[in-house]
C-alpha cells in the first residue's frame, strides 16, 4: 500500500519507514501538516500514520482536514502520550485506529492487515451493489411534469439537512425511490439506509424491529437484538407506511424524534442515536388525527418537509420515457433484442389510468418483454386490462364511413394484436414498407 508518515521526529520516521518498506509498502514522509496536505494533493494513499503531537500542531486538529482531502484514507493515530480520552477523541474524529508508542513491527502488521481486509470487504460490497443494480432497474427520476418536478425540488432542497421529510402519495408512486435519492444526496450518504415496513408486524414485533430487545424480554427472544434504529446509526431510517404505526408505538417514536433516545424492549438503559427519519404513507394523516388514530404532535414532528408524489395518471408526459427506460432494462436482463413498443401499445399506455402507478407499469413491461416473440412489445403481450382501454369500434361496414377511415381503424387494431410490424403486414396482406407508409398517412 501507499503509506504517508506524518511525524515531526526524523528518527522515528526513519525507523518506521524501514519497518514498512520491509513489509513491501511504499512510504512517503511529511514532517508537518502543510507537507502532509501537499502530499495528499499529489498522490493517493491508503494509510496515514499521524503523530498526536506535531511540534506546535495538534494531530487531532489535522485529522479531519486529512479526511476531507482523502475521504477513503485510513488514519492511524500514533502517540507516546496515550490516554483513554485522546483515543476516544481520535476515533470520534474519524481515526481508523490508535497506536501507543513504542509499538512492534508485529503490531504494525496487524493494523495494516486490518486495513487491507476492510478495503477488500468494501470492494466486495461495491461489486455486490453493482450486481444488484444489474438485477433491479435503476430509478429514473427524470420528469417533464411540473408537479413531479416540484416534488423533487422540495425533496432535494431538504436532502442536505437533517430535517424529517414526509412523503405522501398513492402506493407505487415511487416514495421509497425518492427516499433513497434524498439519502444519497445527504451528508449521511455513506452510512446505512434502513427501511421499516410499519404494517408488516404486530405492535410488539414492530417495536422489537425498531428498537431491539434483550434476551428473555418476551417469548421467543432467545438472544439480544439491536434493532433497526441502531442499524441505521449515522444514516437514514425510512418508516414506510407510517400511517399504520400502532398507537402504542407512536409516543416512543415521538421521543426518538424529539430527544434522539430510546430503550430496547426489556432493558432500562436509555440509548442515544444519531439517525435521520424519513416517513412515507398513502394515507391521509390529517384525517387519521381527526379520527384519533394518529397523534397530532407526531404528525408535526415527521412533517417538517412535506413532499407529495403525484400518481402516474397525472404524469402523462412521463409515461412513455419511463416505459422505454424499463423496456431497455428488461431487454438487457432477458437478453432479447427488443427495439420498442408497437404504436397501439404506446396509445394504450397513455389511455390507461395506471391505478398501481409506476409499480404496475414496471410489472406490465416486464411481462411484455418476457412474452413478446418479436422485436417489439405489442398490446397482446401486456396485461389484458391495458388493452381493454381501447375505445370500442363505432364504425359499421356499409355505414356512413369512408374507405380511408375503415382502413385506418383496421390497421390500428391489427397492430394492437400483433407483436411486430412484419406480422401485422402479413395479416393485412401487404409488405412492411407499404404498411409503414399507410401508418404514417393515417397516424396509426
Amino acid at each position: 500500500m501507499n503509506i504517508l508518515l506524518i511525524d515531526d521526529d526524523p528518527s522515528l520516521r526513519k525507523s518506521l519507514r524501514l519497518a514498512l518498506e520491509t513489509m513491501d509498502h511504499r512510504v512517503t514522509e511529511a514532517s508537518d501538516g502543510a507537507r502532509a496536505q501537499e502530499c495528499l494533493g499529489h498522490r493517493l494513499f491508503e494509510v496515514a500514520f499521524l503523530d498526536l503531537r506535531l511540534g506546535r500542531e495538534q494531530g487531532l486538529d489535522l485529522l479531519p482536514v486529512l479526511l476531507r482531502l482523502a475521504p477513503g484514507l485510513a488514519v492511524v493515530v500514533v502517540t507516546a502520550y496515550a490516554t483513554i480520552e485522546s483515543a476516544v477523541e481520535a476515533m470520534r474524529r474519524g481515526a481508523f485506529d490508535y497506536l501507543p508508542k513504542p509499538f512492534t513491527p508485529n503490531q504494525l502488521r496487524l493494523v495494516l492487515d486490518r486495513v487491507s481486509r476492510i478495503r477488500r470487504l468494501q470492494s466486495h460490497v461495491e461489486e455486490l451493489e453493482e450486481q444488484v443494480r444489474s438485477i433491479v432497474p435503476e430509478a429514473d427520476l427524470q420528469t417533464q411534469e411540473p408537479a413531479m418536478r416540484h416534488a423533487m425540488d422540495v425533496a432535494f432542497k431538504a436532502a442536505p439537512t437533517d430535517a424529517a421529510v414526509l412523503l405522501l402519495g398513492e402506493s407505487g408512486t415511487g416514495k421509497g425511490v425518492l427516499a433513497r435519492a434524498i439519502h444519497a444526496r445527504s451528508r449521511r450518504a455513506a452510512a446505512p439506509f434502513i427501511t421499516v415496513h410499519c404494517p408488516s408486524l404486530s405492535a410488539e414485533l414492530l417495536e422489537s424491529e425498531l428498537f431491539g430487545h434483550v434476551r428473555g424480554a418476551f417469548t421467543g427472544a432467545v438472544q439480544d437484538t439491536l434493532g433497526k434504529v441502531a442499524a441505521a446509526e449515522d444514516g437514514t431510517l425510512l418508516l414506510d407506511e407510517i400511517g399504520d404505526l400502532p398507537p402504542a408505538l407512536q409516543p416512543k417514536l415521538l421521543r426518538l424524534l424529539q430527544e434522539k433516545r430510546y430503550e430496547r424492549i426489556g432493558e432500562t438503559r436509555t440509548r442515544a442515536c444519531d439517525v435521520r427519519i424519513l416517513a412515507a404513507t398513502n394515507r391521509d394523516l390529517k384525517a387519521a388525527v381527526a379520527a384519533g388514530a394518529f397523534r397530532e404532535d407526531l404528525l408535526y414532528r415527521i412533517n417538517v418537509i412535506e413532499v407529495v408524489m403525484p400518481p402516474l395518471r397525472q404524469r402523462r408526459k412521463d409515461i412513455q420515457p419511463l416505459a422505454e427506460h424499463l423496456l431497455a432494462f428488461f431487454a438487457r436482463q432477458t437478453g432479447k433484442a427488443i427495439s420498442g413498443f408497437t404504436e397501439e401499445a404506446r396509445s394504450a399506455f397513455l389511455r390507461y389510468p395506471w391505478p398501481g402507478n409506476i409499480r404496475e407499469l414496471r410489472n406490465s413491461i416486464e411481462r411484455g418483454v418476457i412474452l413478446t416473440p418479436g422485436s417489439q412489445v405489442g398490446l397482446a403481450d401486456l396485461p389484458a386490462q391495458i388493452g381493454a382501454t381501447l375505445p370500442p369500434c363505432t364504425m359499421e361496414i356499409g355505414g356512413a364511413v369512408t374507405l380511408e377511415q375503415l382502413e385506418a381503424e383496421h390497421i390500428r387494431r391489427v397492430l394492437a394484436n400483433r407483436a411486430t410490424l412484419e406480422e401485422a403486414a402479413t395479416t393485412l396482406g401487404i409488405d412492411p414498407s407499404t404498411l409503414y407508409r399507410k401508418r404514417k398517412r393515417h397516424g396509426a
